[in-house]
């Protein structure tokens, strides 16, 4: 088994109107279906080696993409139009074109290369080498994205994140216990923030003021002030935590061995409740509107649809072999 898989725990129509308002009326309708879609959820399927293209409305997979190398980790590109998968047993990174749901470009990089985050401005693509303290830089151009070098961080980086700006990214180190905050501009790390036990999954508020890392062995979540860079608060969660997704209000953690998600209020860093979701929970993401929190359940081979106001779970989708969804993966 690859080190970077888990271990799985009345009338006629139109009477009475006039041509323009039966042409709009039908217009409506036929927009209707599309107005009303929810986001699409691009899934790694690690057991499959693919990735589901997922629509959450119908709750059906809408296209089955071959992608070798136990796909993990998953990222977009600013307009969202391709997505960025680590394939650490290739070992390298698969480009898909989401219009037409091809792999348009596969590209071979050393190591291990697993969390993966892009540039909210540039395009610029950032991929964590588990095997080694570094970075790769992936620049796009003509003829798709190239390796344009690496950036220094702490042993075993995770989960990567940028900040909207554009300007910073920061990296998890599991086995350092750290995070590296690293000035994209220079790319060098300009702080070390010391935090929980094997911090892994790794989530930036959208008003850059704050960062969350899962703490694996920890059983916890690290709260980073951003402009003090240290930490300033822990929140208590299930067994091995995964990643966090965030709401206005509060915070959500897979709890990979629970079988839960640990709901935590975000001023108060106080635990709300732990919902119950499926085997193995690992990537979660909120939707756009901030009405659904979406969480991939590797050992049950789900989604789950998690209702952000009251806290429950609203339905279950089923998924290909061994979803993990490590990343940026709802659209």
């Amino acid at each position: 088994m690859s080190r970077f898989t888990t271990t799985r725990r009345g009338g006629r129509p139109g009477a009475g109107l006039s041509l323009a308002s039966v042409l709009a009326l039908a217009l409506a309708l036929w927009l209707a279906p599309f107005a009303a879609r929810a986001a699409e959820a691009v899934v790694t399927v690690q057991g499959d080696n693919a990735v589901d293209v997922i629509d959450l409305a119908a709750g059906t997979i809408l296209q089955r993409i071959p992608v070798a190398g136990s796909p993990a980790g998953i990222a977009f590109s600013p307009d969202r139009t391709q997505a960025y998968v680590t394939c650490p047993d290739a070992p390298g990174i698969a480009v898909i074109d989401l219009p037409t749901r091809k792999v348009v470009q596969v590209l071979t990089l050393p190591g291990g290369p697993l969390g993966i985050a892009a540039n909210p401005k540039g395009g610029a693509v950032y991929v964590a080498d588990w095997y080694a303290k570094r970075v790769f830089v992936l620049v796009p151009g003509e003829a798709g994205l190239k390796l344009d070098g690496e950036i220094a961080v702490g042993a075993s980086p995770s989960g990567l994140a940028v900040t909207p700006d554009g300007a910073t990214l920061l990296v998890a180190n599991r086995e350092a216990d750290t995070v590296s905050v690293v000035d994209l501009a220079t790319r060098r790390a300009t702080a070390t923030i010391a935090v929980g036990h094997h911090p892994f999954g790794l989530t930036i508020d959208a008003d850059a003021k704050r960062a969350y890392t899962a703490n694996v062995t920890g059983d916890d979540v690290s709260v980073i002030d951003l402009s003090a860079a240290r930490e300033v608060g822990r929140v208590k969660t299930g067994q091995r935590p995964y990643v966090i997704a965030l709401t206005d209000k509060r915070g959500f953690v897979t709890d990979q061995y629970s079988g839960t998600v640990t709901v935590f209020d975000r001023g108060t860093l106080a635990p709300v409740t732990r919902i119950e979701v499926g085997d193995h929970p690992e990537g979660i993401a909120t939707t756009a509107d901030g009405r659904s929190v979406i969480v991939a359940n590797w050992g049950s081979n789900t989604l789950s649809v998690i209702d952000a106001e009251t806290l429950t779970v609203t339905r279950e989708i089923k998924t290909d072999d061994s979803p993990r969804a490590f990343g940026d993966f709802l659209r």
